[in-house]
């Protein structure tokens, strides 16, 4: 195995990296922040946002992602009759997919909270936006810190799909270093490497934040 190849072609490694990074920061923080008020308006009064957000939620988590990301690549533009870039494509069905999975976290971990303290807080006069932002969202966080940790790993590795359409990830630059190298094992192999090197420390720090909020409770 030759890994020169590597080395030749490492400035279309690093921009991969960072590419890959910058999909993983976006759509996690865009999955986090949708994924929130799915959430919540999941576990509302209203039925109508109740019913929406269990649609959308069961919606994503039962296409797979690759054909949500297609789809909305080459069949979303007809639909609305828009241009819609590989970028936003990308941006908007991985955050879709991701939120539909943090809004489970994100209400489970709401309703893991004994309803006592709702009832508590409800006689001292909070309003329901108090309630959360003051009693029960600080306490559900420190319990959905393991699960988010753990999904926003599968995110960075699901920002490997992004190279079907041609946005230029890791995996994509992998793949074009290999058209022209004739090395796939050599590029391949050092691509596994570096998704090791960038996960496997986020890994580690899910699972001390997970003993460390199995021991607060």
């Amino acid at each position: 195995m030759d890994f020169s190849v590597i080395s030749s072609n490492a400035h279309l490694i690093w921009y991969g990296v960072l590419v890959t990074l910058y999909y993983t920061v976006i759509t996690v923080s865009g999955g986090l922040i949708l994924g929130l008020f799915i959430g919540l308006i999941q576990i509302g009064r209203f039925k109508p946002l109740v019913w929406f957000g269990w649609l959308f939620v069961e919606f994503f988590r039962n296409i797979p992602l690759l054909v949500i990301l297609l789809w909305t690549y080459y069949a979303l533009p007809i639909f609305l009759d828009i241009e819609i870039g590989k970028g936003w494509a990308g941006f908007l069905a991985l955050t879709c997919y991701a939120a539909a999975f943090y809004a489970e976290i994100l209400r489970a971990g709401v309703q893991s909270i004994d309803p006592g303290q709702t009832d508590a807080a409800t006689a001292l006069g909070m309003s329901y936006a108090q309630r959360m932002r003051r009693i029960i969202l600080p306490q559900a966080f420190r319990r959905m810190i393991p699960p988010l940790m753990g999904q926003s790993i599968m995110q960075m590795k699901n920002t490997s799909l992004l190279s079907t359409i041609t946005v230029p990830d890791l995996l994509y630059q992998a793949g074009y270093i290999s058209s022209f190298s004739f090395k796939p094992m050599e590029v391949y192999t050092a691509v596994g490497a570096i998704f090791l090197i960038m996960l496997v420390p986020l890994t580690v720090l899910s699972r001390v934040l997970e003993k460390r909020s199995n021991r607060a409770r």
